[in-house]
């Protein structure tokens, strides 16, 4: 296995945008991009390594093939379909389910042994796929989740504090989704919590309700102004890489394999997680009040709910 080789699957606007980050902080020392588009990934090396003179450090950046995870520490997969208009989210998770399959047959075929992250939509789905169809431990398939949730809602409340976000200890929980959640008795400013600074300062908690749902309406906002959402998602994927080859142990709400956490089983979901090199070191159960179990259990339902028409798929 290659310290700090990369193969990106998939080179649309999140792919790229990882890329484009990760030539941008450095910290890779190889790149591979993958896409069933040939010329694209092609169009897409010589872009980024006109790039590489300004770069704080240097990088193998090359258009590639699956031959290329056999001694990758971490393959990314952002393949997959976006949903159009008038598209269910259950007839784009049967579509993506299919491309999952292939992708990750033709990774494992090659020997592959490091960490799949899984970026693809919807993402709690494809990554329990990519895990069943790869047979790798499920430490070693972490689907993205709610790490850009979270991010958004650090900006968000940050924003309304009028503090620094990297100063904001707080996460979203469940799916990657409306149905997502904040624990907020677990919710830190500093050592602070988040409630008591509410009140100390006569902010109304009701606010905390609308920066959520600031947070779930998020995505449908810069998809009606942009039509897609690319740069942050860029961005949170390349700190989970990160955390990866550098074997930080980051605490990280990404997509995860349940096993009786939480009540749950036999299912990927976002909840705070501590990753290194291996992947999920472990799973961080926080204690939920009744009003957020019953949260994370209908994000649940509605997963396998899902779940249940796309299996036949893989």
């Amino acid at each position: 296995m290659k310290k700090g080789k990369i193969v990106l699957v998939g080179t649309g606007f999140v792919g790229m945008s990882m890329a484009y980050s990760m030539l941008n902080r450095g910290g890779i020392s190889e790149l591979i991009l993958v896409d069933i588009d040939k010329d694209k990934t092609i169009g897409e090396e010589m872009d980024l390594s006109h790039g590489l003179p300004y770069a704080p450090q240097k990088m193998i950046i090359k258009s590639g093939g699956y031959e290329d995870c056999a001694d990758a520490e971490v393959v990314v997969i952002t393949a997959g379909i976006a949903q159009k208009p008038g598209q269910t989210r259950l007839e784009l998770a049967e579509v993506n389910a299919k491309i999952m399959k292939q992708v990750t047959e033709s990774i494992m075929q090659n020997g592959f042994k490091g960490v799949i992250i899984v970026a693809s939509n919807p993402v709690d789905l494809m990554a329990y796929v990519v895990w069943k169809v790869s047979g790798l431990p499920k430490n070693k398939v972490i689907g993205s989740g709610t790490v850009l949730d979270t991010a958004r809602l650090r900006y968000l409340m940050a924003d309304y504090l009028k503090i620094s976000s990297k100063n904001v200890h707080a996460y979203i929980m469940g799916e990657h989704g409306d149905s997502s959640f904040v624990p907020w008795d677990h919710a830190y400013v500093g050592c602070k919590k988040i409630k008591d600074i509410m009140k100390d300062n006569n902010h109304p908690m009701e606010d905390l309700k609308k920066i959520h749902e600031g947070v779930v309406n998020a995505a449908y906002e810069i998809i009606e102004k942009k039509k897609a959402t690319y740069y942050g998602i860029g961005m949170a994927l390349n700190r989970l890489v990160r955390a990866i080859i550098d074997d930080e142990n980051s605490i990280l709400t990404v997509s995860t394999y349940l096993e009786n956490q939480y009540g749950q089983n036999d299912i990927y979901i976002g909840v705070p997680a501590i990753i290194n090199r291996h992947g999920v070191r472990e799973i961080l159960e926080l204690e939920l009040n009744d009003y957020e179990q019953e949260k994370l259990n209908n994000s649940c339902k509605l997963i396998k709910e899902n779940f249940i028409n796309v299996s036949k798929n893989i």
